[in-house]
């Protein structure tokens, strides 16, 4: 559906719900009699007026306030602000009106009334329409085909946003990079298509590109510029990012200093509150899921030491928060030398990067399959997240012979405490690149809220029970 399209569906539909939240508003004062009783009741028609007037007012007010442009990745909140401050001005204007001209009749009440349920009304579409959208997009459908240039931090805070946030609408065919082979990203859902130069070959090769994200280093301010003429030469839309001192934009704090503008960088962690509120999340949900816990780890633990020989627990060492080094349980899946077998199996590696990992693993045990498909093989880790070593969510916790080999910007996500699951489970799981997943837990920790890891904790759900990208 063009955005054309859209906007034009959304403006009719607002108009329409203003003037049903107009004649709600007329029952509200003189059928229900809400906050004061009517003394005089009067008819709806003489009040057609004053809603035409006020549908005037606020299509000018909306458009005033750009109700009606849609921005990708804006809260639902400041949407509903920017709609109430619109109908707001609209009702000054109106009541600015009746009070030179002295309509008869006239109610303030009913006005105010109106005021709540356009509000009501219009955010509530704005809600469903964000749900279809979000639905579609996430099937593929309906989405904007995009490419981004530049493998710097600011390219990679692009890439892993689009990655982390389907709900966007864009599906990335894959990213320039701006000269530096160091910089560049594992191919794997986004591929690395050649250099920022190869520009208009690639917009000719793509005749279905609508947005180009320029994500280039500050230092390249002539080469951006050439970028966005081939861009409005093609008819492609282009939006430029910001590297601010080089650095993620979430990372520059904006401060004024006695009149003077200054930038300072914060570190990328969290506050003591934040951890101390996602410690409490940990918490409870460890107590409330330890006795189902219990029950299925107890069938599992015996259906380990009737299929193999072996200890029913593997731990690991593994890499935490900082760099702290912890123990690391899990039910056992594999056979009991499966260690000393990686280095025979090395060949087969099916992950790129530092990652070892085989679909088809013959190490597996009988049971192994079974847990590993279910991720049912993690729930001793509970332990680990009531020793306060592990999360619920978070970045999956590497060995230390992986770290070794982790670039100065993947160190990142050590920042944070490690979990059982995370943004790159419901995002792939085993199907993404090793950049791809460090991208994630990146912009998971940039963007950490106790709303995204409930939202992560339920769409480990479906994953885990259908196996998606897990081995």
């Amino acid at each position: 559906m063009k955005s054309r399209t859209v906007n034009f569906l959304t403006i009719a539909t607002d108009l329409i719900l203003i003037n049903l939240a107009f004649v709600v508003a007329y029952i509200a004062r003189y059928q229900w009699q809400w906050l004061r009783p009517v003394l005089f009741p009067e008819p709806y028609a003489d009040y057609l007026s004053q809603q035409l007037i006020l549908v005037l007012l606020l299509i000018l007010m909306f458009s005033q306030h750009k109700v009606w442009r849609r921005r990708r990745g804006e809260f639902w909140i400041d949407e509903i602000s920017r709609i109430f401050s619109a109908t707001a001005s609209a009702l000054a204007l109106m009541m600015a009106i009746t009070f030179f001209f002295q309509p008869s009749p006239f109610s303030r009440l009913l006005l105010v009334w109106a005021w709540v349920f356009i509000v009501l009304f219009i955010g509530l579409a704005r809600m469903l329409r964000r749900l279809t959208f979000s639905m579609l997009y996430r099937r593929g459908k309906q989405v904007d085909r995009a490419l981004v240039i530049g493998s710097g931090e600011a390219g990679r805070g692009v890439i892993r946003t689009l990655l982390a946030r389907p709900d966007l609408g864009y599906k990335v065919i894959g990213y320039l990079d701006d000269s530096s082979d160091e910089n560049n990203i594992g191919s794997g859902r986004i591929p690395h298509l050649g250099n920022y130069r190869e520009l208009a070959k690639i917009i000719r090769t793509h005749p279905n590109l609508h947005t180009v994200f320029i994500a280039l280093p500050g230092s390249m301010h002539q080469e951006a510029n050439t970028l966005l003429q081939i861009c409005q030469t093609d008819g492609i839309r282009a939006q430029v990012v910001p590297d601010v001192l080089q650095i993620s934009l979430k990372r520059v704090e904006f401060n004024n200093m006695a009149g003077i503008p200054m930038l300072s960088v914060r570190n990328l962690r969290m506050s003591r509150m934040a951890r101390a509120l996602k410690r409490g999340l940990d918490l409870s949900l460890v107590l409330l899921l330890s006795i189902p816990t219990l029950l299925v780890g107890s069938l599992i633990a015996l259906a380990i030491k009737l299929d193999s020989a072996g200890p029913i627990l593997y731990s690991g060492v593994r890499i935490g928060r900082n760099g702290v080094p912890f123990k690391m349980y899990k039910f056992r899946s594999m056979e009991v030398d499966a260690d000393q077998k990686k280095t025979a199996l090395q060949a087969q590696n099916e992950a790129d990067g530092p990652i070892f990992k085989i679909k088809e693993d013959p190490r597996l045990t009988r049971v192994g399959v079974w847990i590993r498909r279910l991720s049912l093989d993690e729930l001793p880790q509970f332990y680990n997240v009531l020793l306060g070593q592990m999360s619920m969510v978070g970045p999956r916790p590497p060995l230390q012979e992986e770290v070794n080999l982790y670039k100065p910007w993947q160190l990142q996500r050590l920042s944070v405490i490690g979990g059982i699951t995370g943004l790159w489970q419901v995002s792939g799981r085993s199907d993404l690149t090793f950049d791809e997943l460090c991208l994630l837990d990146i912009y998971y920790i940039e963007n950490w809220s106790l709303t995204l890891d409930m939202r992560i904790l339920l769409q480990t759900i479906p994953y885990a029970l259908f196996g998606r990208g897990a081995y």
